[in-house]
């Protein structure tokens, strides 16, 4: 019988990873620092002991907990490198240790860090597998280590690990002034399925294709975010007329959106590529930006019933500007 372990159950992915496994039926173990009802082992990654009780009976470990980047302005590098890096490295040893038969790590396509923004005057970026990440901050730095330790222990354990470099799936505004001042957040999440965000029931999708598919593929590594309807053709113009581009490939939208009293973002500086995810993994993401705006259309929200049950949980306890808890 398979029994999963979820790091993380009390955040957005995790939460919505023992939601899904739990209505499948599945057997799951959730692990977070913090008591709730989708957690039944309370304690740190960073802690051996835990993580070993965790592991009792696990065959697959879904490994979401981390600290993020809005934790940059409230935690201390140390404590990135303790969750993130540590944290992972315990997590892996132990679960090979313990015999699992997978691993998937989340990351994130913040690894891509400084690649993420081309230089004045160059094209968008098409963000690919193949980018070499440029460190930005100490989440991104932290994240390529964690990243680093799964090819390693893939390598060095035999332990079947996955990457999923998730983008965007979080239901908070974002963490830009002028942005949250400029657009309503809900025009601004449906922009952001042409290039940069993912929903998060197809996140948890990817992530149980992973677990599924690691012991065959040994190590790799993915980038999951929505399907893009741009091609490498449409860079230089995003870069300096992304409403132009949107309203040739979207016309129809294009008049919703002089309806609605929506914007499109007058450049792109990026565009984050799943066709590897799609093609290696047998990924199958249902929410690209047609089909949020369909929602919009429809009067709805433009997030799945998971993202919604899921809703929003915040990053601090405490106000610390946007992200309040």
């Amino acid at each position: 019988m398979e029994r999963y372990l979820v790091t993380g159950s009390s955040g957005h992915l995790g939460e919505a990873l023992v939601r899904t496994l739990r209505e499948r039926g599945e057997d799951v173990v959730g692990l977070d620092v913090l008591d709730a009802p989708f957690t039944t082992v309370t304690g740190s990654v960073t802690d051996r002991d835990t993580v070993r009780r965790a592991l009792d009976g696990v065959t697959r470990v879904l490994h979401a907990a981390t600290l993020h980047k809005p934790h940059v302005i409230s935690h201390a590098r140390q404590d990135f490198v303790d969750t993130n890096v540590t944290g992972t490295l315990a997590v892996l040893e132990e679960a090979a240790a313990a015999g699992v038969e997978s691993v998937v790590f989340t990351s994130s396509t913040s690894a891509f860090g400084r690649a993420l923004t081309p230089a004045p005057g160059e094209p968008a970026a098409w963000i690919t597998e193949d980018v070499r990440p440029v460190v930005r901050n100490i989440y991104g730095a932290t994240k390529i280590a964690a990243e680093d330790l799964c090819e390693l222990a893939a390598r060095d354990l035999r332990l079947p690990v996955v990457v999923l470099r998730t983008s965007r799936f979080f239901p908070e505004p974002d963490d830009r002034d002028d942005v949250r001042a400029g657009y309503h957040d809900t025009n601004l999440k449906v922009n952001e399925f042409l290039y940069r965000r993912v929903d998060l029931a197809d996140v948890v999708d990817a992530h149980l294709l992973a677990a599924r598919r690691a012991p065959e593929l040994g190590f790799d590594r993915f980038v999951i975010s929505a399907t893009t309807p741009f091609t490498p053709d449409d860079l230089g113009e995003l870069a300096v007329d992304a409403p132009a581009v949107f309203g040739r490939l979207f016309p129809d939208i294009a008049a919703d959106y002089e309806r609605w009293g929506w914007r499109m973002l007058p450049s792109l500086d990026r565009v984050y590529v799943n066709d590897r995810a799609r093609r290696v993994l047998g990924w199958r993401p249902r929410y690209d930006f047609r089909a949020v705006a369909e929602l919009v259309r429809a009067g709805g929200a433009p997030r799945s019933p998971l993202a919604q049950a899921v809703g929003a949980k915040g990053y601090h306890a405490e106000p610390t500007g946007v992200y309040t808890r």
